[in-house]
C-alpha cells in the first residue's frame, strides 16, 4: 500500500494504539492522526510519539467514543481539516469490568467504546467523503469472539432471541448491546459478545462500502503488556493475564505489543482487496500467524444483519446514509 498519505488511529494514547501509530510513522506515512479521550492526553501522546520515532507527522484529535455528541464534534474537526484518510485503524476499546457500566446513552461500556462510537465515526467520515477511494479500514477484534478461549463464551444470539425476545434477533442484539432485558451481564461474556459483534459489523459494512474500499476485523492477539485489562475483574487481572504474560513462549499465550500492532498493519498493507473478514490466530491459539476465521457463528449472515440493524438503531445512523 502507498504510505504517502494519512492514517488515523483511535485510542492511540497508550498500548496498541500508540504502538500502531509509531509503526505507521516508521513505515513512512506522511501524516498520522491520533485520538485520545481528552485534548491533553492526545497532545501528550503526540509529543511522546515524536520522541519515539523522530518524525513530526502526528496530529492529535480528542474524541470520547462513548458520547455521540463528541464523536460528531470530532468528525467536524476532521471535516474542517479535509485530509483524505487512506488507513483507518479503529483500535480503541476496553475490557469489561466486574460491575456493569453503561454510558449516559444506556449502552454497555465495552460496546460503546469498541463498536458504537466507531460505527458513528466511520459512517460520518464516509458521509463527509474523508476516506480515500481505496481506504483500508481495520477494527480491533479479539480471539475471544471465536468461543474457544477459556471463560470467554459469546452468546448464542438465536437462542437468546428464542428464549427472551419472542424470536426477534434484532431485539436480542439490542439487549446484548445495552445489557438489559433478558441479558444477564457477565464481564467475560460481554467482552466476547462485543468482539463477535465487531466481526459481524465488519462483514456487513464490507458489502455496503464502495468497490475499492475494504474493512476487516483483526484480533491483535494476546498482548499482556498493554493496559487494556485495567477494568477487568480480579480473576482476569491477577490470574489469567499474568499467566498469559509469564507463560513460556512456546505456549503462545502472549506476544509483545509491537507484534500485536503489526497484525493491524499486515492487514492494512494487504492489497488483495479482501474485505469483510475476521482475522485471528489459529483455533485455540492466542498468538502466531493470523488467518481468516471460518466458524458458523461468525459467518452467520442472519446474525450479522441483526447485529448491524441493532447497531444502527442504537448509534442513530445507517450507511449508506439516508438522505
Amino acid at each position: 500500500m502507498n504510505t504517502s498519505g494519512t492514517a488515523l488511529v483511535t485510542g492511540a494514547t497508550s498500548g496498541l494504539g500508540f504502538e500502531t501509530a509509531a509503526q505507521l510513522a516508521e513505515q513512512g506515512w506522511t501524516q498520522v492522526i491520533i485520538t485520545g479521550r481528552t485534548p491533553e492526553r492526545a497532545a501528550l501522546a503526540g509529543q511522546e510519539l515524536v520522541a519515539r520515532t523522530g518524525r513530526e507527522v502526528f496530529v492529535p484529535v480528542a474524541v470520547d467514543l462513548n458520547r455521540t455528541d463528541d464523536v460528531k464534534r470530532a468528525a467536524g474537526v476532521l471535516a474542517d481539516r479535509g485530509d483524505q484518510i487512506s488507513a483507518l485503524i479503529l483500535n480503541a476499546g476496553m475490557v469489561s469490568g466486574s460491575k456493569l457500566v453503561k454510558t449516559d446513552e444506556d449502552v454497555e461500556i465495552t460496546f460503546a467504546s469498541s463498536l458504537i462510537g466507531h460505527h458513528q465515526l466511520t459512517v460520518q467520515l464516509l458521509a463527509d467523503g474523508l476516506l480515500a477511494d481505496d481506504a483500508r479500514i481495520v477494527i480491533a477484534g479479539s480471539e475471544a469472539a471465536r468461543g474457544d478461549v477459556p471463560t470467554f463464551h459469546p452468546t448464542d444470539l438465536a437462542d437468546l432471541a428464542a428464549t427472551g425476545y419472542d424470536g426477534d434477533l434484532v431485539a436480542a442484539a439490542e439487549g446484548i448491546i445495552r445489557a438489559d432485558g433478558s441479558v444477564n451481564y457477565k464481564p467475560a461474556t460481554a467482552y466476547a459478545d462485543a468482539k463477535m459483534f465487531v466481526a459481524w459489523w465488519a462483514a456487513q459494512l464490507a458489502v455496503r462500502l464502495p468497490e475499492d474500499m475494504t474493512v476487516n476485523a483483526v484480533s491483535p492477539g494476546s498482548a499482556p503488556d498493554t493496559d487494556a485489562g485495567r477494568n477487568a475483574n480480579l480473576f482476569m487481572r491477577y490470574i489469567m493475564m499474568p499467566a498469559f504474560k509469564y507463560a513460556p513462549k512456546r505456549f503462545g499465550m502472549g506476544a509483545p505489543v509491537s507484534t500485536a500492532a503489526g497484525r493491524y498493519l499486515q492487514v492494512i498493507g494487504d492489497d488483495s482487496g479482501v474485505s469483510g473478514q475476521f482475522y485471528a490466530s489459529a483455533p485455540k491459539k492466542m498468538t502466531g500467524p493470523i488467518e481468516a476465521v471460518d466458524l458458523d457463528h461468525i459467518r452467520d449472515a442472519e446474525n450479522q444483519q441483526a447485529a448491524w440493524s441493532a447497531v444502527v438503531e442504537i448509534a442513530g445512523v445507517d450507511y449508506p446514509v439516508s438522505v
